[in-house]
């Protein structure tokens, strides 16, 4: 899949939410995602460029509202240190395309105790 190559073609390519979200480092509202009663096997994609990034073995409900998942396929994801809103964040990052996904939280369950704590609009989802 070939990625764009501007600004102007990522919005082109996403809906306004996903734009907003994996380019523009946006979040969206707290259980809006479909993706939070998404327990079928399957893989999450990157919804910017196809990217796998999860299988859904990893995923667990966290109860924050995300889809949350406890750890990425290997070498799917990127992070980078988020200093945003007076805080101090890990952004997760497609590891293709670098759209913002969500964050990593150390409050996660074994055998990682991380959170991936994803937009759901960010992704997509493949069932098996």
């Amino acid at each position: 899949m070939d990625l764009p190559k501007d600004d102007e073609a990522w919005r082109a390519r996403l809906t306004p939410e996903q734009y907003q979200v994996l380019r523009k480092h946006a979040t969206e509202r707290a259980g809006t995602s479909v993706l939070n009663k998404e327990h079928r096997e399957g893989m999450f994609r990157c919804a910017g460029c196809g990217q796998e990034l999860f299988t859904s073995d990893t995923k667990f409900d966290s109860g924050t509202g995300w889809p949350s998942f406890w750890a990425p396929l290997e070498n799917a994801v990127e992070t980078t240190t988020d200093r945003a809103y007076g805080m101090v964040r890990i952004e997760v990052h497609c590891g293709r395309c670098k759209g913002h996904l969500g964050h990593v939280f150390e409050d996660g369950p074994k055998p990682t105790g991380l959170r991936y704590c994803m937009n759901g609009v960010a992704l997509d989802f493949t069932p098996k």
